[in-house]
């Protein structure tokens, strides 16, 4: 018998996209698919973000939940999506009020697809969302570091350990994680690259928010994230503006362990130029937002950077042996994914409670409210 939370929960993102959709039907959601044309999937399979709205049209305050920024952190995002689908109890409390639930599946369908982590042009679409009109962030701290991050070989020689390790002691870890994961905009091989123009990705989900969120008054947004923090423990990072009302909304909601990238050491991400969640922003401005990042933490950091930056590596390396290929995709997934059934239990039970709290936040505010 397969245990109850497996089996939201998929092994491809062709089976998750199947298994959201249908999800989606026997609930009586209203549907959109938004095809990535120009490629296909690991299986040959039609790519595509696809959404599920549940709820009254035009509600005037929305939940958004998000899944697969990063691609094969797609696999906990599409499972915490399902479930909700399948949760009548939790979807009742939307009756009565004004609250639309809108599940946007698979932000990054390539990614999720190919177990890559950027999308189909190397851009991490979390340091994607920014003003292109205007001069783009600069990072100056990356271009010291990627010949090390990112070697001739892999992995990377001892050499290069060493020159890692004296730039930290020169600089502090913290300046360190800056440098290499807030996001930068000059070397599209390189890692955490932020492109130079709005994604695919990008267009499509600022096309969904604006036409779902085009009256909503108060805007909650859950993108859900894995690769951080203890095993199975979900973080709470905030992902909107150094604004203090902002951030008591958010911690009104979801509570005081809502941490910001804004104190050092308080969270386990650092700050991050250009979030999927800042769309609020600029497509619905007449919204009172409420953003966070759910992050279910799953191997240790040190074991899931190397992964990453493999992955990274590999994109520009496509001469690697087979074998190698193969088992850094693999690396990759379980990096995002613990596929058993202790990790995704843990999983469903937070994100469960985030979304409670998100959506009796959202049926108890007023106009005017911050």
């Amino acid at each position: 018998m397969t245990p109850v939370a497996s089996q939201y929960f998929s092994g491809t993102y062709a089976e998750a996209r199947s298994k959201f959709l249908d999800a989606a039907v026997a609930r009586g959601a209203i549907i959109e698919s938004f095809v990535l044309e120009s490629h296909l999937g690991a299986l040959g399979e039609t790519l595509a973000t696809d959404l599920a709205y549940v709820g009254a049209p035009g509600a005037g305050k929305l939940l958004i939940v998000s899944s697969g920024t990063h691609g094969p952190e797609g696999f906990c995002g599409s499972g915490c999506q399902v479930a909700t689908l399948h949760d009548a109890e939790l979807l009742a409390r939307l009756a009565g009020t004004d609250v639309g639930l809108l599940l946007v599946h698979a932000v990054n369908p390539h990614g999720f697809s190919h177990l890559h982590r950027t999308n189909e042009d190397n851009i991490d679409l979390n340091r994607n969302h920014v003003r292109f009109d205007a001069p783009l962030p600069v990072n100056d701290g990356y271009a010291e570091i990627e010949a090390f991050l990112l070697p001739a070989t892999w992995p990377p020689t001892a050499a290069d350990e060493a020159a890692k390790a004296a730039y930290i002691d020169r600089h502090g870890m913290h300046a360190f994680r800056l440098a290499q994961s807030s996001g930068q905009y000059s070397s599209p091989d390189g890692a955490f690259y932020g492109g130079q123009a709005p994604s695919w990705s990008n267009r499509t989900l600022r096309s969904i928010v604006r036409k779902y969120g085009a009256a909503a008054t108060h805007l909650g947004w859950i993108d859900i994230h894995t690769g951080l923090g203890p095993c199975g423990h979900g973080e709470k990072l905030y992902g909107g503006r150094n604004v203090p009302a902002e951030i008591a909304q958010a911690r009104a909601w979801w509570g005081p362990d809502v941490f910001t990238p804004f104190v050092v050491g308080e969270s386990v991400a650092v700050g991050a130029t250009g979030m999927v969640v800042s769309v609020a922003y600029d497509e619905c401005p007449q919204a009172s937002p409420a953003l966070i990042g759910l992050e279910f933490g799953t191997l240790p950091l040190d074991e899931v950077d190397p992964r990453l930056l493999a992955d990274t590596w590999l994109r520009c390396h496509p001469e690697a042996p087979m074998a190698q290929q193969r088992a850094i995709r693999r690396n990759l997934r379980d990096a995002f994914y613990c596929d058993n059934d202790a990790w995704k239990g843990m999983v469903l039970g937070q994100a469960r409670v985030a979304l409670l709290q998100a959506i009796v936040g959202l049926a108890a505010s007023h106009a005017g409210q911050a």
